[in-house]
């Protein structure tokens, strides 16, 4: 039986990226995605470069850049990756490869929980954003609340093959020599030959193992638990980033999040993820608890139907106050599944992109939200095969 134990694996920071300038701030680091040296575009048409302020990520400029938005994902990673590929940033030939250029690509969280493959997409968003920075691009994702709730501890909503994942993962990475960075992100093609190995295995039992369900439970519990290594690797993604004058959150943004303060509330969850506050028990409750916080809050995402005029009047108020606050034109979040797909409340202030699309959700077809020069819109499928795409385009 392979050891749980994950003292023997080091777990640097992150290397520093090819073309990756960090400087410093009074108040918050700065990196520069600097795309100057491709030989890809020439001295006049090069896009100006992707200024990350914050960490985790608060605020972003990336000037001239496509930016879309991709919303839960829940663990199913052949919906991840036709999402990513009809949002025209990852290759169809089944190598993984990054094909956005210096586009921007927001992952609205909620990557855990109901499917068997998180790890596998984590890896996978990992692996394109180290290849999107060598182009001048971008990959950000946001923390949502069940990647909240596994760091508590809470799996009430794992799948059992996300519990067999995890055991898998704890014997990969004790077996493997490599830095942190490069054993993670092989685990997407490490995850596929395990997941094929252990069902033709003749010993493998699935949910009816109790004895390998409480390993997969252990294993969850040390990779998870503040300042353990997948813990350490969600702390790398705030719970609200603005990109240009966009705001991206899981839940929700209220103007009392803003008046606490964006990296404030980033820097807290952060911290807590990675185990830094070990002697304060308390929760960075603001954005992660409470039925009004970052994660959890509901009130954009409800159905007009559900809502009086005057209630209506109210909502559209409080995003207004909020859009002013941080100086933005939009809000773009998941948290809620639209049965009606991606679509946008208050003018379109307000964009709900969660569609449910894993197979432990609703199992719809993914749609993506575009945004270039400020116009955003939805790209969806005629069929299932994704082959044909339509878009619906809103100012």
């Amino acid at each position: 039986m392979a050891s749980l134990c994950l003292n023997s694996l080091s777990l640097p920071p992150s290397s520093q990226p090819r073309k990756l300038i960090q400087t410093s701030l009074s108040s918050s680091s700065s990196l520069i995605i600097d795309n100057n040296n491709n030989n890809n575009h020439s001295a006049t048409n090069a896009l100006k470069p992707i200024v990350v302020n914050g960490d985790p990520p608060s605020f972003v400029s990336a000037p001239g850049r496509r930016i879309l938005a991709v919303g839960d994902l829940h663990g199913d990673l052949k919906k991840a990756r036709s999402a990513l590929e009809m949002a025209g940033v990852l290759s169809s030939d089944g190598q993984d490869l990054w094909t956005g250029g210096e586009a921007v690509l927001v992952q609205l969280g909620d990557i855990l929980d109901r499917g068997e493959d998180e790890i596998a997409i984590l890896s996978l968003l990992k692996s394109l954003g180290e290849q999107a920075k060598a182009e001048g691009g971008a990959i950000f994702q946001v923390n949502g609340n069940h990647e909240t709730m596994n760091v508590e501890g809470d799996f009430r909503f794992v799948d059992s093959g996300g519990f067999d994942e995890c055991d898998g993962f704890v014997e990969y990475i004790n077996a493997s020599e490599d830095a942190w960075d490069e054993t993670f992100t092989g685990w997407l093609d490490v995850s596929e030959r395990w997941k094929e190995e252990r069902t033709m295995s003749r010993s493998y039992w699935g949910p009816w193992d109790l004895v390998k369900r409480q390993k997969g439970v252990i294993a969850r519990s040390i990779l998870f638990r503040p300042g353990g290594p997948l813990a350490r690797e969600l702390s790398r993604h705030p719970v609200v980033l603005v990109v240009n004058d966009w705001v991206f959150c899981h839940g929700g943004l209220l103007p009392h999040h803003v008046e606490y303060g964006i990296e404030r509330m980033n820097k807290e969850v952060s911290e807590w993820m990675r185990g830094l506050n070990e002697n304060d028990n308390t929760l960075p409750f603001i954005a992660t608890r409470g039925y009004d916080s970052v994660v959890w809050n509901r009130l954009y995402s409800r159905d007009s139907p559900d809502l009086v005029d005057y209630q209506a009047k109210q909502v559209s108020s409080i995003l207004e106050e909020t859009l002013h606050a941080v100086g933005a034109k939009a809000m773009v979040v998941g948290h809620t599944p639209q049965t009606i797909g991606v679509n946008c409340k208050y003018n379109c202030s307000i964009w709900r992109i969660d569609v449910g699309m894993s197979s432990g959700v609703l199992n719809s077809r993914p749609e993506v939200l575009e945004i270039i020069d400020n116009t955003a819109r939805v790209i969806r499928s005629k069929r299932d095969s994704y082959i044909e795409l339509q878009a619906a385009a809103y100012t």
